[in-house]
């Protein structure tokens, strides 16, 4: 009885350092308001059943220990048999590498050894219901076939970690331990594997992977903490967006715009949500928005909308978006180039002495080109047209920009992959016009519903109607155009700043 009162002694928890990029660690108190989500008599129940599949700190698993020793005082009154039947009965996980292993055992047995005489209860192995194993990756042409992981970056010896996590690599997850059944899964899984390029366009997003095997082993409840750029899909993840946005059991959803208000000193483009998916629930979900770490809007809608392929996540935004579609007008993403529009690289360095050919480049740093170097769109360089960033910060704080400054670029000239091209138009008016359009707040307004990260293709483009531009455009005309009330209009106002 003492000894569990004696050792269990939190909170180192609260300041641990991230070890590695998909060991991003769980801060107590948004464990528990994950945890709260939860009908709370699963707390009170022996029987209850409880997976983390990515122990990292066994912070998840501390957390519901915690619960679980208050809420079953009365049903196992003795103590040391009430941690006892906790820990051996009700508490498992799975850990994603040797080191957070021995950190989750020592976090939730108190020993990193749960055999030892330190433990609060005692295992007749050294794993405890917290396993870990090293797994290899399953190589298919190059790749994993479970994760994706690059074999020429992963392919390690003996003495190294995988990083093949055991909870993803196999087809028959409900065998590791042994047919069990659990009753929550909870968790905050790795994000992504590094595949040799870095963080950016090297990185293979993977938490996906943990959600998707989750739901194939039919507990009663899923929650889990996650990366929330699914919401606009994306590097591989088009599929599971629509798997998301489309499942009916999603009761709960926490949105976080600013990653740092989960994780301190942690840097998520996008922001990150956790929610609760409940197996015996069928309608819309609850979605509440988190800024400056507060509540600044609830809403319980669908998570799709008509007519729309990704998750809006702002709940003020979808009136505004219902009066814009009721227009019926073209999409403005039909004028936005792909990405590479003149087959130029962004690396681009050009010819040392003027061409007929001007280069737009990074920083509207101009280089000067040969028709060779042009492999595509060759017929837009006599054209009047508008370049824009492919991609662009958007900030941690409101308001936002949303997209870098457009700019004319004239008959005669091109661009590397840096822009996209808007257009071509028959006049550099008409130019312009399209200029004061794109400088709204109103159009970068639109753009953000689909924008969540830095990167800005064509297809963030798609809800911005199409206009006339044979005159210029003001946010003023637009309000009015699409009948926008003061409160609609005063949230674009506070969502997008003027335009740099």
């Amino acid at each position: 009885m003492g000894l569990f009162e004696k050792t269990y002694n939190p909170d180192v928890l609260t300041c641990l350092a991230n070890l590695s990029n998909d060991e991003v660690f769980t801060p107590p108190d948004v464990v528990n308001a994950m945890l709260d989500m939860l009908p709370q008599e699963l707390f009170t129940d022996p029987n209850t059943t409880f997976l983390d599949p990515a122990c990292k700190t066994g912070v998840f698993l501390r957390e519901i220990a915690k619960r679980l020793i208050k809420g079953l005082e009365k049903k196992i009154p003795d103590l040391q048999t009430r941690v006892d039947h906790i820990f051996h009965r009700q508490l498992f996980g799975i850990a994603i590498t040797q080191l957070t292993a021995l950190l989750s055992r020592r976090g939730v047995y108190c020993s990193k050894f749960p055999n030892s005489k330190f433990s609060v209860t005692q295992f007749d192995s050294e794993q405890g219901n917290i396993l870990f194993s090293r797994i290899n990756h399953t190589w298919v042409n190059g790749r994993c076939a479970f994760c994706g992981a690059s074999r020429a970056q992963w392919d390690r010896g003996e003495e190294l970690e995988t990083h093949a996590y055991q909870f993803i690599h196999t087809n028959t997850p409900e065998r590791i331990f042994n047919m069990m059944k659990f009753d929550v899964i909870i968790s905050n899984p790795p994000y992504q594997m590094n595949n040799g390029g870095g963080l950016g366009a090297g990185a293979i997003p993977i938490y996906h992977k943990f959600i998707q095997t989750a739901k194939k082993l039919k507990p009663r409840y899923i929650a889990m903490i996650v990366p929330a750029r699914w919401y606009s899909g994306g590097l591989g993840l088009d599929d599971f967006r629509n798997e998301m946005i489309t499942d009916k059991h999603m009761k709960v959803l926490v949105d976080y715009l600013h990653s740092e208000e989960c994780f301190s000193g942690v840097e998520i483009k996008g922001g990150v949500c956790y929610f609760l998916w409940d197996r015996e629930y069928n309608g819309n979900c609850t979605i509440k928005t988190i800024d400056s770490n507060k509540v600044i809007s609830v809403a319980t809608r669908p998570l799709k909308e008509a007519d729309c392929d990704v998750f809006i996540r702002y709940n003020e935004s979808i009136n505004i978006l219902h009066k814009v579609q009721s227009y019926k007008e073209q999409s403005f993403a039909r004028l936005i180039s792909s990405t590479q529009p003149f087959g130029i690289s962004t690396t681009y360095q050009g010819e040392k002495h003027p061409t007929n050919i001007k280069v737009y480049g990074r920083e509207r740093k101009i280089f000067y080109g040969k028709e060779s170097d042009i492999t595509k769109q060759g017929e837009w360089i006599d054209k009047h047209k508008v370049l824009i960033s492919s991609a662009y910060n958007a900030g941690d704080g409101l308001p936002h920009q949303v997209i870098n400054k457009p700019f004319y670029s004239e008959p005669g000239s091109c661009c590397t992959a840096t822009y996209l091209v808007v257009g071509p138009f028959s006049s550099e008016n008409e130019c312009e016009n399209v200029i004061s359009y794109m400088s709204t707040k109103f159009f970068r307004f639109m753009v953000i519903l689909k924008k969540i990260s830095q990167h800005a293709p064509k297809s963030v483009y798609q809800f911005v109607p199409l206009q006339d531009f044979s005159k210029p455009w003001t946010d003023e005309e637009l309000y009015k155009k699409y009948n926008l009330t003061q409160e609609e209009v005063d949230f674009i106002e506070s969502m997008i700043k003027p335009m740099e």
